[in-house]
């Protein structure tokens, strides 16, 4: 998943030609650095158009490796910069060539957890909490996966207890002694992917329920068949060209300024 391109000279000829070999090479590097930027800027742009709410995270994982004089290749690629972030390599890869998108963290822990099926992805239901971005909240997908104990071996410490659990449903009687939930309580729906009790008749998923015998029940966030992709994000045709467009100018403008020792 990176641009790459080949560059044409022969525009720069008489002017490489008044040039030493070591200056040869810091020229062409500053001008491939500036050519992947320019890519570097269509992709970005690209994204903007492809997708609804592309958060910051996606657009700033876009990096240039730059070129050197010691060597003479410039990349754009999408990087994982550490941190709870999901790799966007995960994320694209489906965009631009097509088919299934690779499971996010939290789908990957719902599913060691025996809880997502094989096969299936998670989306937001309604009553979901959701940034900006439209993406489900971070720190609300962490309490779920603490809620059903989902942070397996290693983060078994930040799965929530059951007393936890208690406090957070705030369970009390009515003045007529029916149960009620006063704050939030969740289960799996399983619909027909399961038989008999557990929430057979709802959408497979994550329900929230509240009220008396926690009779309001809510969809949280939804378990639907992993969806196959068509290719929509242009990340080679209209990056790679204004690349090119831009190496020739910008090598013959980095030539004049060490000519005129500007560099």
């Amino acid at each position: 998943m990176k641009i790459k391109m080949e560059v044409d000279f022969t525009k720069a000829l008489k002017l490489i030609r008044q040039l030493s070999g070591p200056q040869i090479k810091t020229a062409t590097a500053a001008a491939l650095n500036d050519a992947a930027f320019e890519g570097r800027k269509i992709v970005q742009a690209e994204m903007s158009a492809s997708f609804d709410g592309v958060t910051p995270y996606l657009k700033k994982s876009i990096q240039v490796e730059k070129a050197t004089p010691e060597s003479l290749v410039a990349t754009v690629a999408p990087r994982y910069m550490g941190g709870k972030g999901v790799d966007p390599q995960n994320i694209l890869r489906a965009s631009i060539y097509g088919g299934q998108r690779k499971h996010k963290a939290s789908e990957v822990a719902f599913a060691r957890a025996g809880i997502l099926p094989a096969g299936y992805s998670i989306v937001p239901g309604e009553q979901c909490p959701l940034d900006q971005y439209g993406n489900i909240k971070g720190g609300f997908m962490v309490q779920l996966i603490s809620y059903f104990q989902a942070f397996g071996e290693q983060g078994y410490k930040a799965n929530m207890t059951a007393r936890r659990k208690a406090n957070l449903a705030k369970a009390g009687r009515s003045a007529a002694g029916f149960k009620t939930i006063n704050g939030v309580a969740y289960f799996l729906g399983h619909g027909k992917l399961r038989s008999g009790r557990g929430g057979n008749h709802l959408h497979p998923g994550i329900w929230s329920k509240t009220g008396t015998h926690g009779a309001d029940v809510k969809p949280i966030i939804m378990f639907v068949k992993r969806p196959f992709y068509k290719a929509r994000l242009d990340f080679f045709g209209k990056p790679i060209k204004a690349a090119i467009d831009k190496f020739n100018p910008r090598l013959r403008y980095r030539i004049r300024n060490i000519l005129e020792g500007k560099s």
